[in-house]
């Protein structure tokens, strides 16, 4: 049986240059996400004032999600307004609801989780998301992976502990900060932490790929319910800080990342998948380690450049051999 192809060679031409387009886009929204994820703390560190945080965190955490309900409406009025599949129901909206909640709730379980161990023990053992992440995934979207992708995800769970453990140092404080301690509550803590963490983003990614409706819209739907949990959050708090105070330019310049991220986020997951995901985040402990090299003179270690070796190992066993 015979297949005939009526494309002339100007719309053969132009399909694949389409194509490439897109994938050259698509590459350099995952370049921008690894660099939005790796350049976070050091943003953050940037913006201290004496030690501390001079504003509230949960203004902060409101504006992201505002910012990135604006953009989705932008973009929905601007590509999806005309869409056939354009609706607006409660029985689209509230799916989003639940990962709402769950992000809502493990935000405020990392703050309670720092009277239960030192920011040592839980920079290292939260990298066990990757494992309870990959282990949704395989569960609630059926996905069999291979004894080779697990290896591979393994390798990034072992980076992204000898990065957290020591990939960098600051040479002026190593003598002090050496007191680790962990309780029986702080590990059940995490342990929470993991499996609600894989959960949200797993369950976020099966209503993504569902649902028959333009992203920006979905978007919408979910970042709605992010400003009322986030809203709730900043009232219950006890600070007594305004709600701009202590706000810089470097404050802003985390507003815009973070939200351009979490939009990102959200392509990843309805087009790709978690996994895709979980390897940006790893990457990012490279950009991550560069700035803080490169900005606050912090030692790069032999752990820093074996996490690197592992990353790249793991890269190479999940996409490179078939």
């Amino acid at each position: 049986m015979f297949v005939v192809n009526n494309m002339g060679p100007e719309e053969t031409v132009h399909s694949s240059s389409g194509k490439m387009l897109r994938g050259a886009l698509w590459g350099l929204m995952l370049v921008v996400s690894v660099v939005i994820y790796g350049s976070h703390a050091p943003l953050i560190f940037l913006c201290r004032v004496g030690g501390q945080l001079p504003f509230s965190s949960s203004s902060v955490v409101l504006l992201i999600e505002l910012s990135k309900l604006i953009i989705s409406v932008v973009m929905l009025l601007i590509w999806d307004c005309k869409s056939r599949h354009l609706a607006v129901s409660c029985r689209l909206a509230m799916p989003y609801a639940f990962p709402a909640i769950l992000y809502g709730a493990n935000n405020n379980l990392v703050v309670h989780m720092q009277h239960y161990m030192d920011p040592s023990s839980f920079q290292v053992l939260s990298n066990l998301k990757i494992v309870s992440t990959a282990l949704m995934y395989s569960i609630f979207l059926s996905q069999n992976l291979s004894i080779q992708k697990w290896l591979a995800l393994s390798l990034l769970t072992v980076a992204g502990l000898f990065y957290s453990y020591g990939g960098i140092q600051d040479l002026e404080k190593q003598s002090t900060d050496t007191h680790l301690y962990i309780s029986l509550q702080g590990i059940l803590l995490m342990v929470i932490y993991c499996l609600i963490s894989g959960l949200s983003a797993v369950y976020t990614e099966v209503t993504l790929k569902t649902q028959k409706i333009p992203l920006s819209l979905q978007n919408i739907f979910l970042y709605s319910f992010g400003i009322m949990v986030n809203f709730f959050v900043h009232l219950t708090e006890s600070d007594s800080q305004g709600f701009l105070d202590g706000f810089s330019v470097w404050v802003l310049v985390i507003i815009i990342s973070q939200a351009l991220n979490g939009l990102i986020m959200s392509a990843v997951m309805k087009h790709s998948s978690n996994l895709t995901r979980l390897f940006i985040i790893s990457f990012s402990m490279l950009v991550n380690g560069l700035l803080s090299y490169l900005l606050f003179q912090l030692q790069l270690t032999l752990l820093f450049f074996f996490a690197v070796f592992l990353i790249g190992l793991a890269v190479y066993l999940f996409y490179g051999i078939k």
